[in-house]
């Protein structure tokens, strides 16, 4: 799937210092900060990646490796979070593909097996020896069998998981289009890795409720203008989805977050309690960072009450909702890839 580029939260990124680097040298491969939020993923050189997680946030996180593509893509609470690119297992080496979970985390490791060399924030996905590290990235395949990321991107992944997340290596022939090519929605789910296609709303069917797919965690949502669809995880599981229509629809990417306290009531909510939101600056939209949601935005999208009932009791502050006039159908080929995470400020 090409997907034409990647809007990401504006977050704070915080670099490791040159103090740091002396007092505990670690090897530095790939770029040092993130490339920029609209940069295609398909675009990105060796070394290169896109952050726009936070270490600390609810939800749980998945990784998918794509030995196809040469890159990995990092998911909380069902919303993507990081793309970098990778180097797998060269010939007679190769990443074995499946489903693993984080056995070990070591900051520090150094590989028994290959001369004491540095595997800088390794997460280990087996015990004979496969794992996520920092390492060399020259554009194709050339570990033995572990997968390299860049230094920085590896730091703040380690930082954001936690032991037993979810990591699916995939490669085409092995595992669905839509898990060896990850857009912005999880394709699997990240309390085992199993496939979870995005099963489209039957002909003439407003919504789909299914809240005992997951009944507890973190609420996320992805709003699609080209498709006409919001679609609601809770905890990463996709738990509903239903029919939108959106006037006068805002251009590009934007994401809100649930902050404390309520709007003021009006007529078309019919006593519905709706949260206040707060928009989340992103390229080309930073001067938004921080600004409060009006009414008249949220009336220019209609959803059906039925539906309004089930969600609005759901949504409490850090809830986060993504925009995007792009489609994110997994049958649709070509659309963006949005990386966006955030909690809300001072609430």
């Amino acid at each position: 799937m090409r997907m034409k580029r990647v809007a990401a939260a504006v977050v704070l990124l915080v670099s490791l210092s040159t103090a740091s680097f002396a007092a505990n040298p670690i090897p530095v491969w790939g770029a040092k900060t993130s490339s920029p939020a609209d940069t295609r993923p398909g675009d990105l050189k060796p070394g290169q990646w896109i952050w726009g997680g936070r270490g600390a946030s609810p939800g749980p996180m998945a990784v998918i490796v794509s030995i196809t593509e040469q890159r990995a893509y990092a998911y909380r609470n069902g919303i993507l979070i990081g793309v970098t690119t990778v180097s797998t297992g060269k010939k007679g080496h190769e990443t074995p593909t499946g489903v693993f979970t984080i056995l070990q985390k070591d900051k520090d490791h150094h590989s028994k097996k290959y001369d004491d060399a540095p595997m800088p924030y390794q997460e280990r996905l087996t015990w004979d020896g496969v794992a996520l590290h920092a390492g060399g990235l020259p554009g194709y395949p050339e570990s033995h069998g572990c997968v390299h990321m860049p230094t920085e991107f590896a730091r703040l992944l380690f930082d954001a998981t936690n032991m037993g997340m979810t990591v699916v290596v995939a490669e085409e022939g092995t595992a669905p289009v839509t898990v060896v090519h990850p857009s912005a929605v999880i394709p699997i789910d990240p309390r085992n890795g199993s496939d979870l296609p995005l099963a489209p709303l039957a002909d003439g069917v407003p919504y789909r409720w299914n809240p005992d797919a997951s009944p507890t965690g973190p609420i996320s949502m992805v709003l699609s203008v080209a498709d006409s669809r919001v679609i609601v995880f809770r905890n990463g599981i996709e738990i509903g989805r239903s029919r939108v229509e959106v006037k006068d629809p805002l251009v590009g990417t934007h994401a809100f977050i649930v902050a404390s306290g309520y709007m003021p009531d009006a007529p078309q909510r019919a006593g519905l309690q709706m949260p206040n939101w707060i928009t989340i600056g992103i390229p080309g939209h930073g001067d938004e960072a921080g600004k409060v949601v009006d009414e008249a935005l949220v009336d220019r999208v209609s959803v059906p009450r039925e539906f309004m009932e089930k969600i609005v009791p759901l949504l409490a502050p850090g809830s986060v909702l993504l925009a995007t006039d792009e489609s994110v159908q997994p049958e649709t080929t070509g659309g963006k890839v949005q990386v966006i995470d955030s909690n809300p400020p001072g609430v």
